[in-house]
């Protein structure tokens, strides 16, 4: 440990920590007999859709049967749709092989279908020769990331990340050297919305201590699930434009929007609406086959649209993704087949259609079942869930759960969702690893269970949160 990585050691990742893992561990209890005052846990924390119990999409499945045995084209009975893109993905792959490696950034004609979904979803052209395919979103964030991780005249490169944030940024910043994060708050009490105000306040409270040089937005929001407005949007495109910050785009959720009044509007799409200067802004904007409807976390698949990247800096961006080779070609095929969807009257399309929206439909029915529950117990509040997955309560503790907390070295909510999986055998994952407002306390839990496994589990929930706070009084 003396001589490891600091920055390894500093790094944190709550989607994986303590209790997560003792999950795990009753899992296996309960497996060998222990007796417990539950007969299973519930999982809570992934957003994992398969784990859940979502079937896969017949078609995306389909595919990748065919291009990793070919030899399934001449002789199954599979749709003919499925094997014409099929036969016609394998003719971009070296060797006609799923096996191969393909170029660094991905294979061209799977790029190519990204900047064409990119262009019809947004109304403005799209270069192919800005799309990476990468493992989910995630590893095309760490590639942006990575090119601003440097020292400027003495200062550390300031990145602004929400708070509630996805810990995959804390946990990226963590990692490299000369970064440092920057918070700014969303306003739980106006549904988590993003304030121009707040943005400067951040900015402010942070000079001299870093030097400022991007901005991270998550939309639709997780863990908070709202999503952002046109107007917050070009708001936001604004004050990095004033301050000279790179903008990063979460937009994973971007086929996750539950609430009738909400709509999706990309970043790349404000951006070019609102003309020059604006439209020449460093973008990174990010979308993946592991959510929407899909659910394909396994396949990892996920592409990084970076527009308006200097020739050079382009040219660094290339050679540094090269270094790990390219992103699975299983999950760039994956997300072939979230871009370009069987059109009508192909013989996959009505099967599809039917499963994309049996999907869709159960997940904007359990985001009302979610939020309507937690605003009927007593003690917890919660924002509508407009979009993405999860749903992120505020739970009002007594003192005396707090101060037990304390003593035992804990973070309230983080002495909470112990208490819930130790006595429910609910896995939930506590707001302080998300980042909160000093004083308040929340939880994320998903929304992708079946609708009747969610709403036993609230149920179990409400009964063991009324106990804990007679408890605790």
């Amino acid at each position: 440990m003396d001589n490891l990585n600091p920055c390894v050691k500093s790094m944190e990742y709550v989607l994986s920590g303590p209790l997560v893992t003792r999950a795990a561990a009753i899992e296996k209890e309960l497996e060998q007999g222990a007796k417990k005052p539950f007969k299973e846990v519930i999982n809570a924390v992934t957003g994992d859709r398969q784990a859940m119990g979502q079937p896969p999409i017949t078609f995306t499945r389909q595919v990748l049967a065919l291009v990793s045995y070919p030899e399934l084209i001449k002789y199954s009975n599979f749709p003919d749709d499925v094997k014409e893109r099929a036969t016609f993905l394998l003719t971009g792959c070296s060797g006609g092989s799923t096996g191969s490696y393909s170029e660094a950034s991905g294979v061209e004609i799977v790029r190519r279908r990204v900047a064409e979904f990119i262009e019809e979803r947004d109304g403005f052209s799209s270069n192919w020769q800005d799309i990476i395919l990468c493992a989910g979103a995630s590893t095309g964030i760490k590639a942006v990331l990575k090119l601003l991780d440097c020292e400027t005249s003495g200062l550390k490169t300031g990145v602004m990340v929400p708070i509630p944030h996805y810990p995959l940024f804390p946990a990226v910043i963590a990692e490299f050297n000369n970064m440092q994060q920057m918070n700014y708050y969303l306003d739980e009490s106006n549904g988590w919305a993003i304030s121009i105000k707040e943005l400067k306040r951040a900015l402010n409270d942070t000079k001299g201590t870093c030097k400022p040089r991007a901005l991270v937005v998550v939309n639709p929001g997780n863990p908070t699930g709202q999503v952002l407005t046109k107007n917050t949007i070009r708001e936001i495109i604004n004050f990095a434009y004033e301050e000279g910050l790179f903008l990063i785009a979460d937009e994973v959720h971007q086929q996750n929007i539950y609430d009738n009044n909400s709509e999706f509007h990309s970043f790349k799409k404000v951006l070019m609406e609102m003309g020059l200067p604006y439209s020449k802004m460093e973008l990174a904007s990010f979308m993946s086959s592991s959510k929407g409807y899909m659910g394909e976390c396994g396949m990892r698949g996920g592409y990084a649209e970076v527009i308006n990247l200097q020739s050079g800096v382009k040219a660094m961006y290339l050679k540094s993704i090269s270094a790990n080779l390219c992103s699975t070609v299983l999950g760039q095929i994956a997300m072939d087949c979230v871009v370009k969807p069987p059109e009508p009257g192909g013989s996959s399309y009505k099967l599809f259609v039917r499963e994309k929206n049996s999907i869709l439909k159960m997940l904007t029915e359990n985001a009302k079942i979610a939020v309507n529950a937690f605003n009927s117990i007593e003690g917890m509040s919660c924002n509508a869930v407009q979009g993405a997955v999860y749903a992120f309560p505020q739970i009002y503790l007594p003192s005396n759960a707090i101060e037990t907390a304390k003593q035992k070295q804990m973070h309230p909510d983080e002495y909470y969702a112990s208490q819930l999986l130790e006595n429910a055998g609910i896995s939930i994952v506590p707001g302080s690893g998300f980042g909160q407002k000093d004083g308040t306390y929340h939880f994320r839990t998903t929304i992708l269970l079946p609708s009747a496994k969610l709403k036993a589990m609230l149920q179990i929930l409400r009964k063991f949160h009324e106990d804990f706070l007679k408890k605790q009084q």
